[in-house]
């Protein structure tokens, strides 16, 4: 029963994902169809980024794994720091030419958006110490409904209906996530630690956001990259983390997962400049899902009642970006009647 409880929760949460990707499709065909030339090709050009960022949301939600099985050779500090000064040296690599050109807005951009990396991923592997990889990811997907949130607070952009029912719906699905039996408020340490760093991600994605189309991406990608992994070594001495021995599976994981850092880092910062804050997001809802599969086939077994909250939680993603949707069909519906008048 239990076997069967998960798969059902799964295939509940695949649903969800599949009506995300779906209306992109039939979207895609009604405007192909409809639309003049110019438009269609857009739109193209649209979807190759929303693919792109698809891809790296499937390779994002499969870390969370690794990086639990990375903790049993390394504090989450020493980690975090090795993994993006792999990531960070990668993409100096392959950009090394364009670096001379660094602009004070990209410095103060790339400077922002790894503090925000840092207490995003940071918070996130500290919490992978003490609660399962798929839990982390399907708390740490509340920074979808935290980025109209955080706009309120922040930008004094007060969240519309949906956004305002899909946070609540959120809270409701941490509640049922929480607690070894779930249905409860009483969150350990690295429930709380990964729930901070939520909010710290999506503060990560409204800057990324802002500065989008000012900067050069390869530029700023490795200054944030680089001050990623700067902080996170320096937070080593308050925190009095030990210095892990050498060990190969440290070096292959840190190596690994900096690759896929950079690569996603790039793939974001390029992709979110044709692609909505909000649109980004909503793509951004798998991440759970895929983490949740890779769990689950490593033997990570969630309550039932866990797995409601897991649903809830994507549910509330998806809830949160219905208005921007509505509201982009309704600007190009006017758009389409104007030259008629």
């Amino acid at each position: 029963m239990h076997y069967i409880a998960h798969l059902v929760g799964l295939g509940s949460i695949l649903r969800n994902i599949r009506r995300i990707v779906r209306p992109s499709y039939v979207a895609c065909k009604v405007m192909t169809s409809l639309n003049s030339p110019q438009a269609s090709s857009r739109f193209t050009s649209l979807s190759k980024a929303e693919c792109v960022l698809i891809l790296i949301t499937m390779v994002w939600g499969g870390t969370f794994l690794v990086v639990q099985h990375a903790m049993t050779v390394s504090g989450p500090m020493f980690f975090v720091g090795l993994r993006f000064a792999a990531a960070a040296c990668i993409v100096a690599l392959f950009s090394w030419r364009h670096l001379r050109e660094l602009t004070l807005l990209e410095l103060k951009a790339g400077t922002f958006i790894g503090v925000a990396i840092l207490l995003g991923y940071g918070l996130q592997t500290v919490g992978l110490q003490s609660i399962p990889s798929s839990q982390s990811a399907f708390i740490t997907a509340l920074y979808v409904p935290f980025v109209p949130l955080l706009q309120w607070l922040v930008l004094g952009r007060r969240p519309g209906l949906m956004p305002s029912i899909g946070i609540m719906m959120a809270f409701t699905g941490l509640m049922l996530l929480s607690g070894p039996s779930g249905a409860s408020f009483n969150f350990s340490p690295g429930e709380i630690a990964t729930l901070i760093s939520a909010v710290a991600i999506a503060a990560e994605i409204i800057l990324i956001s802002s500065y989008a189309g000012q900067v050069d991406v390869r530029r700023v990608t490795a200054v944030q990259l680089a001050v990623t992994s700067a902080l996170s070594f320096l937070m080593i001495v308050p925190t009095h983390e030990a210095i892990p021995e050498f060990s190969w599976l440290l070096l292959s994981t840190a190596l690994g997962l900096g690759a896929a850092s950079a690569a996603i880092q790039v793939a974001m910062n390029w992709a979110q400049k044709s692609v909505s804050p909000t649109r980004a997001t909503l793509i951004y809802a798998g991440e759970p899902v895929w983490a949740g599969i890779v769990g689950r086939i490593a033997g990570e077994r969630l309550p039932g009642i866990a797995l409601v909250g897991a649903g809830l939680i994507v549910a509330a993603v998806i809830v949160s970006e219905l208005k921007g949707k509505a509201k982009a069909a309704a600007t190009q519906e006017a758009l389409e009647q104007e030259p008629q008048e």
